[in-house]
């Protein structure tokens, strides 16, 4: 099992016969992705060819849908084109999408996200690094040869910290790895997340990485407190911030204590959440609670 994706997705890459999409459409077949069309209203009808595997071009997302049965699209557009890409994908009905592209205007993406949600499309992103199910499906640019299928389920603002935890527990596995993007704006959020592990039998504990700025991580602590029963380690990023400084992520503002890495550890560990202080004593910390788990089972 795993949470939406497997490998039964049939994705869609808006953006494909671009740099950036070809690179990783050929990585996304790679990893076993079933990439069954690309979407370029000026190569309508094209076809190409990625090592063993040719993929035909489709002038919009309804004809790829109608063409193949895809239910999964991945956006490689220029930030001006976002909206429009993703309000199509919406339009013709797609289930899952999952938007790339960093820089998009923020009113654009809230347009785009109210829109998806109307049309019961789900957004994962933007700026993002997209999702992947380990061994079945890859939907983004995360790399799939850095761990492999297991039973952690893991939700991150940071593309780089879900890398680098992914590396870090590659000897256990992970069923299902979202990276949900760090912009103020998201389709997809921690608590969206945290449901759908929870209800996935396949998936022991979650790992929520957060980052300074905003309250998404004190909402997902109080979910958590109310709603999830399996484990959950989390690791907030930004520690070591010098207050008043904008970081890198478009959703990392501080204001006064609220927002700051220390008050979202503080209300994660209220909720029974346990918070690593880096990357690394996060990863201990997940294999310590599996340990302590296994043998509440087995004892």
């Amino acid at each position: 099992m795993a949470i939406y994706l497997t490998k039964e997705s049939k994705v869609l890459v808006q953006g494909m016969t671009g740099g950036e999409g070809m690179k990783h459409t050929r990585r996304m077949l790679a990893a076993g992705t079933n990439v069954v069309g690309g979407v370029n209203p000026r190569k309508a009808g094209a076809t190409v060819d990625f090592d063993e595997r040719t993929v035909p071009v489709f002038g919009t997302v309804a004809e790829g849908i109608h063409a193949t049965g895809a239910d999964v699209t991945v956006a490689f557009v220029p930030p001006a084109f976002a909206k429009a890409a993703v309000v199509e994908a919406a339009d013709a009905g797609i289930g899952l999408a999952v938007v790339i592209t960093e820089g998009i205007p923020v009113h654009d993406s809230v347009a785009f996200t109210t829109y998806a949600k109307e049309k019961g499309t789900r957004i994962i992103g933007p700026n993002c690094p997209g999702l992947i199910t380990p061994g079945q499906s890859n939907a983004g640019i995360i790399p799939a040869d850095i761990t492999k299928p297991g039973r952690i389920g893991l939700v991150s603002k940071s593309g780089t910290l879900t890398y680098q935890l992914m590396y870090e527990l590659r000897d256990i596995g992970f069923s299902t790895c979202v990276g949900i993007g760090g912009d103020p704006v998201m389709g997809t959020t921690h608590i969206d997340c945290l449901a759908a592990f929870q209800d996935d039998p396949d998936t022991e504990l979650i790992v929520l990485i957060g980052e300074i700025g905003g309250d998404a991580e004190e909402r997902a602590a109080a979910y958590v407190r109310e709603h999830v029963t399996k484990p959950v380690v989390g690791y907030i990023a930004g520690f070591t911030a010098p207050e008043g400084r904008t970081m890198g992520h478009a959703g990392a503002i501080v204001s006064g204590s609220s927002g700051t890495a220390q008050a979202k550890k503080e209300a994660l560990e209220a909720a029974g959440v346990r918070v690593g202080g880096t990357p690394t004593e996060t990863a201990k910390l997940v294999l310590a609670r599996l340990e302590e788990q296994r043998s509440v089972t087995h004892g």
